[in-house]
């Protein structure tokens, strides 16, 4: 039987051993720069590709899809589909893959590592010390909220909220839901939460979500947590909320837009924490994550079902 070999793009070189199987099977082409394809170099490569395994940074719109005649797959690298336009895929009848379930773990891992150091202050205490202002042992000083007793409000009961809540069980934290078929309203979480960790996904209905009215429910004491996605917030309401003391702090994985620049206004906020989208970043669940995309590509070039289609 021959095997017919298919000309597949992808967005950013990656360091797991999934795309050998890949090579194995079909000629690859890697883009070579550490950054993503700007849109005019993403549509050029594209065009002649036969598949497409891409990253949650690159926006797979319609006119990506457009430039590229004989896409037959797309994979994205990613839980989230948010970045492909699926309608237009779908219109082409070109299948789309993503990685679900794979990152529940590691994203409540960083989540609850989150709220941990808003609530210790445990990037202010490690900056005094870099700087020299570690003076002595101070009764009244660097003083954090306790979790053990508070309540945990949790926006969004998918798989990594519950992994979240699991986690707060262990610290000894009441848990409270909020989501589109259960748990308290939204209102009510915000009022009565100590701690606020985001999970919902990014929808129409969920974009700002949290806004200047949902910041003023909330306690001036209360930390809130985003390791969902950056459209959740409206960061100029936080930046208000944090600047005001509407709430005490702020920790977040994801940003709008990422990377957040440098000079972005809401970097001026106190007691703010901001990483650079870490939620899957272990090295099992990154390597994980290539394998089901690659899984994807492999099932759908060979004229089956994508084993995680969208």
């Amino acid at each position: 039987m021959i095997r017919c070999v298919a000309r597949i793009f992808v967005t950013r070189e990656l360091p797991f051993e999934a795309l050998d199987r890949l090579r194995a099977e079909h000629e690859l082409d890697v883009w070579e720069g550490e950054l993503p394809p700007d849109p005019q170099a993403l549509r050029e490569r594209v065009a002649g590709a036969d598949a497409l395994l891409s990253l949650v940074t690159d926006p797979i719109d319609a006119a990506v899809i457009a430039a590229a005649p004989n896409l037959k797959a797309i994979a994205n690298m990613a839980v989230g589909t948010d970045n492909v336009d699926l309608e237009a895929a779908a219109e082409r009848g070109i299948p789309v893959g993503n990685t679900p379930d794979v990152l529940t773990d590691a994203t409540a891992d960083l989540a609850f590592a989150l709220l941990l150091a808003l609530a210790r202050r445990i990037p202010q205490g490690a900056a005094q010390v870099r700087d020299g202002e570690w003076r002595t042992w101070e009764p009244a000083a660097d003083l954090g909220a306790d979790l053990a007793g508070a309540t945990l409000g949790i926006v969004g009961r998918g798989r990594i909220g519950a992994a979240v809540a699991r986690r707060a069980e262990g610290f000894g934290l009441e848990v409270l839901y909020s989501s589109r078929s259960s748990g308290v309203p939204l209102e009510e979480l915000l009022e009565r939460s100590d701690f606020v960790s985001l999970h919902a996904p990014l929808t129409p209905e969920t974009r700002h979500l949290v806004d200047d009215d949902a910041l003023a429910r909330m306690k001036p004491t209360a930390l809130l947590v985003n390791t969902s996605r950056g459209g959740v917030v409206d960061q100029a309401a936080l930046r208000r909320a944090l600047i005001g003391g509407t709430i005490a702090g702020a920790a977040l994985d994801v940003t709008d837009p990422e990377p957040l620049p440098a000079d972005d206004p809401l970097l001026e906020a106190p007691n703010l924490l901001v990483v650079p989208h870490v939620g899957s970043a272990t090295v099992r669940t990154r390597a994980r994550m290539a394998e089901m995309a690659v899984e994807n590509l492999l099932a759908a070039l060979a004229g089956r079902e994508m084993p995680y289609g969208v």
